[in-house]
């Protein structure tokens, strides 16, 4: 039996697996969902999180809870990248191996940021539709938030169930974005991130993170192994959910 911990991305929730946590545990498997601070049923505001640690937490807190011989197989899905690449620099011993799912990958040579700014300044004002970035922090320390709105999201959930981008409509909620205010300039370490092993998963009809910017991200920092859903939107949970179970199971197989 393996523990696969599953994280979820921005301004979504622990939610957004209800589909792929029971299929994973019909396979005999144990599965840790959780909500990021200020995500999901989580009560805290986003206005609390100062740092990419306060978002972390409940990943932090959970991998902490773990004994000393506990490997988890932790799965991120989009801007949940960064704090799982945050929780693997910090608890590298506990995790057998990090699975990006169409995610923001950091790197051990730029802050953890870097990523998700250079996405948030390529994407044309067209394509960020009604992406809304705000603000929130002081004038010394200066935060932004996320959200998704209608449109972008539909973008996102192309290839999803209907009902599925009904869901994420109700229980959208604002996040923080991922900049370098929210981070610092502190890069991830090869001792701690840069150890453990790392399988991406590309999503080959995502219009959320484009196919080149997910390559890219590889191109950055090579993984050890690259895997694709072709006909998956951003939200492979919902638009492929047994092709995701089954990439999950064979990474399983060959790095836990």
């Amino acid at each position: 039996m393996k523990h696969y911990v599953l994280v979820h991305g921005g301004c979504h929730g622990a939610w957004c697996w209800y589909k792929v946590k029971p299929m994973l545990e019909h396979s005999g498997h144990h599965v840790t969902v959780l909500d990021l601070t200020a995500s999901g049923v989580n009560m805290s505001r986003v206005e609390d999180i100062q740092t990419l640690e306060d978002y972390a937490k409940p990943l932090l807190e959970v991998l902490e809870s773990f004994g000393s011989d506990d490997k988890v197989i932790l799965v991120a899905h989009s801007l949940g990248g960064i704090p799982a690449a945050l929780a693997a620099d910090i608890f590298p011993s506990k995790i057998s191996v990090a699975v990006f799912v169409t995610s923001f990958m950091p790197d051990t040579t730029n802050p953890p940021s870097y990523v998700f700014e250079k996405y948030i300044g390529s994407i044309t004002e067209e394509e960020r539709m009604d992406l809304e970035l705000g603000s929130y922090g002081t004038n010394e320390h200066p935060l932004m938030t996320a959200f998704l709105g209608p449109n972008y999201l539909k973008n996102m959930y192309l290839l999803s169930p209907i009902e599925d981008y009904e869901l994420a409509k109700m229980m959208m909620r604002v996040a923080p974005a991922i900049t370098s205010n929210l981070t610092g300039t502190k890069r991830l370490t090869e001792q701690g991130y840069g150890s453990i092993s790392r399988v991406y998963i590309v999503c080959g009809e995502d219009k959320g993170i484009s196919v080149d910017f997910q390559r890219w991200m590889i191109e950055n920092s090579p993984v050890k192994e690259v895997m694709e859903i072709k006909d998956a939107d951003h939200m492979p949970m919902f638009s492929k959910p047994h092709e995701l179970c089954d990439r999950l199971l064979k990474i399983a197989d060959k790095y836990a």
